[in-house]
């Protein structure tokens, strides 16, 4: 058994001693100030822009083929504008809060928070979006005034030798380190006593990791995805509606988190939708085999996308295959499939496609939308398609979701000034934006006593002063 993979103790030892010296690190200067956390944002910024196309190039043999202008979109072009965005709100987020002070009962009292570094904070990253989902979040980390250690994917094997490699050409092992997943790593790194987890992937790892944290009490920030609809209105231009759609459902294959798993179509706009969907495919991505169209990210992935499919054609599923190619295995590419007439015992009902099948229900009333979304677990993303401001807020208070892209899918994720996390079975917590930078913070409450206070006088034994102070205290309170 030692052959196939190392011994416990030999996967968690690196993984302390890298804690060990990021925490001993943390105590002897706990709170970088303004030019040093500006300094590791650059630094982060450079380390990415620098060696941008072997990063793209890495995340390319990892997939086996990633599109290169998908790769720059989200992984190049985002991050570095997510970076510039931290940098340039920095010194506003750092600054010390006036909150009010009672005066009546504290005269001449002083209150502040103080937003405070927590300490050695962990990164747990899926294959997806690799770069996104580490240097987004390092980001935060470094603006709070973290150190940060990075468990990468085991589906990210060249980009995480290369992100090592890279790593300590910009910065010191006490404060950023990158780990590979070589078998069992992610479960210790899991038990580390981290001031802050942070973890992107499935529900069932997650629900592990926050068992694993709790045994520290460690808080966890747990992105999760799950099955995110969208819902067009009839009155919404249909050929709108699934040109947005299908450019989210084709992008990276489909494998996105927030990614449109499924539609809500008017009864009425079906035979539309499928004809829309059909002139999208042939115009826009006609070739499955073509460089600019993503790969399944391993055969795992691929066969449980093909059994999706074929479970619901033997349970009497109508399946499209909307590129009208036969899949290729070798490379791994999937052609764009719609998938109607389900029902409830199809796998493509019950679990994340995660992959480029689209799923369309039919709907007559925006109840059943309401009814059927609120049935299943809350996902981490909404999509209404429509022109009325009353239905689009109907949907926002009826249906609990981590966020809401209203008229198209994806983009509130790119918003720099919103929140980002899940809710219920999507996960908890967020990051992005002033809400990142809190989250990878602790708020200190601080009060300044002044020389003199009146509670000197209201101590026991209490005496006819402290009556009529409390009688006073209850009438203005009152």
């Amino acid at each position: 058994m030692n052959a196939i993979q190392p011994a416990v103790s030999e996967i968690a030892a690196p993984l302390h001693q890298a804690f060990d010296l990021q925490r001993q690190a943390y105590l002897a200067a706990p709170v970088p100030n303004y030019s040093e956390r500006k300094q590791d944002l650059q630094r982060l910024k450079s380390m990415l822009s620098d060696n941008r196309e072997a990063i793209i190039d890495a995340i390319c043999q990892d997939y086996g083929n990633r599109s290169r202008h998908e790769s720059l979109f989200a992984e190049i072009i985002a991050v570095t504008d997510a970076i510039n965005d931290v940098i340039k709100h920095l010194k506003k987020w750092m600054r010390v809060q006036k909150r009010h002070v009672d005066h009546t009962m504290f005269p001449g009292g002083r209150n502040r928070v103080i937003p405070q570094p927590l300490g050695v904070v962990g990164i747990i990253v899926p294959w997806n979006f690799p770069v996104n989902l580490s240097f987004v979040p390092i980001a935060q980390a470094f603006a709070a005034g973290n150190r940060a250690m990075v468990k990468m994917s085991e589906n990210s094997r060249a980009l995480s030798a290369l992100l090592r490699e890279l790593t300590a050409r910009y910065f010191a092992e006490d404060k950023l380190q990158f780990f590979d997943e070589t078998g069992g790593v992610g479960i210790e790194f899991s038990k580390i006593p981290f001031d802050l987890l942070v973890f992107t992937g499935s529900g069932q790892t997650g629900k592990s990791v926050m068992a694993a944290a709790a045994q520290n009490l460690t808080p966890v920030v747990l992105e999760l995805g799950g099955k995110a609809p969208a819902v067009i209105d009839p009155d919404y231009p249909i050929e709108k509606a699934v040109g947005r759609i299908m450019f989210i459902k084709q992008f990276n294959a489909g494998q996105i988190c927030t990614n449109v798993d499924y539609v809500f179509v008017h009864s009425s706009q079906r035979e539309a939708f499928v004809n829309e969907a059909k002139r999208y495919v042939a115009k826009h991505c006609p070739d499955i085999n073509h460089q600019d169209y993503t790969s399944i990210i391993d055969d795992r992935s691929m066969q449980r996308l093909q059994a999706t499919l074929e479970d619901a054609r033997s349970k009497g599923a109508t399946v499209i295959n909307l590129n009208d190619q036969d899949a290729n295995i070798e490379a791994r590419k999937l052609p764009l499939h719609l998938v109607l007439d389900t029902t409830p015992e199809m796998t493509i009902r019950q679990r994340e496609t995660f992959g480029p099948l689209l799923m369309v229900l039919e709907y007559d009333s925006p109840s059943e939308v309401v009814d059927y979304v609120n049935a299943h677990d809350r996902p981490l993303a909404f999509y209404p398609f429509t022109k009325k401001r009353e239905l689009a807020d109907m949907y926002i208070e009826r249906v609990m979701s981590g966020g809401v892209t209203v008229n198209d899918a994806l983009f509130h994720l790119a918003q720099h000034d919103l929140p980002f996390g899940g809710v219920g079975g999507s996960g908890m917590g967020h990051y992005h934006g002033y809400e990142g930078f809190i989250t990878f913070s602790k708020l200190r409450p601080i009060y300044y006593q002044p020389g003199f206070s009146p509670m000197e006088w209201l101590r026991p034994p209490y005496g006819n002063f402290a009556t009529r102070f409390y009688n006073l205290l209850l009438k203005l309170k009152g």
